[in-house]
């Protein structure tokens, strides 16, 4: 029974809810429920998935058919790119020739399909429609695709990201190591100017830094023996 006034609105507005398709004034139970994703995203050249499932009542036969059409934006032209009945029937001719790929399982109740190489044409409305008898009253859900192109700013934002998380730290390392440097070059200008004479602990630092640092260098100068004394083994 239909409803008048705002109750009436109401009750149309639940009737998605309750699986009830309204079909030539008379409401008739949805026996067949279909959802897909309103809106996909993908890129330029990147394989894109068009997700469709179903719901039926009734077992799954070899009657089961699926068709996947195709509107361009601003255009009521529809083109049909998929139709399944037991077997994949892609589309051989038209933009998505070659393209379109079975992606589903309609025994787990998946009827999506698959895009090869999107382009920007591609964008469009897509319509996913299953019929399995006696089930064939439901709804007809679209996604609405949006094809763009993979911004050189994503990626430079990556490598820019990356940079700063290796140089910063290098570059705060460097800074101190400079301003003590500073310090201590003007501390000697200071001492040297005023006379001023280094008492014997200081005089043992520095040679025991001179040697750690003339130890540090025979190290190097050893390795590097090593690595050629290598190579030379392998020829």
């Amino acid at each position: 029974m239909q409803q008048s006034g705002a109750g009436g609105g109401r009750g149309c507005a639940l009737l998605p809810l309750l699986g009830v398709l309204l079909f030539q004034g008379v409401y008739i139970a949805l026996s067949l429920e279909i959802k897909a994703d309103a809106h996909v995203r993908g890129y330029v050249g990147e394989k894109i998935k068009l997700k469709c499932t179903f719901r039926s009542t009734s077992s799954i036969t070899d009657k089961l058919t699926i068709d996947w059409t195709y509107r361009p934006p601003s255009s009521s032209r529809t083109e049909s790119i998929f139709h399944y009945q037991s077997f994949q029937y892609p589309t051989t001719a038209g933009t998505f020739r070659d393209r379109i790929s079975w992606a589903g399982d309609v025994y787990r109740g998946d009827a999506s399909i698959s895009i090869s190489n999107p382009t920007l044409k591609d964008n469009g409305t897509f319509s996913c429609a299953v019929k399995n008898p006696p089930d064939v009253h439901h709804n007809i859900p679209v996604t609405e695709l949006t094809v763009t192109e993979r911004g050189f700013g994503i990626m430079l934002s990556s490598v820019a990201l990356l940079s700063v998380l290796v140089f910063v730290p290098s570059a705060v390392v460097v800074v101190l190591l400079l301003v003590r440097m500073g310090r201590k070059s003007a501390g000697l200008k200071k001492r040297n100017k005023s006379g001023y004479k280094k008492s014997s602990i200081e005089v043992s630092d520095d040679t025991d830094q001179e040697e750690a640092d003339d130890c540090m260098a025979r190290l190097c100068v050893r390795c590097a023996e090593c690595l050629d004394s290598d190579y030379e083994e392998t020829y």
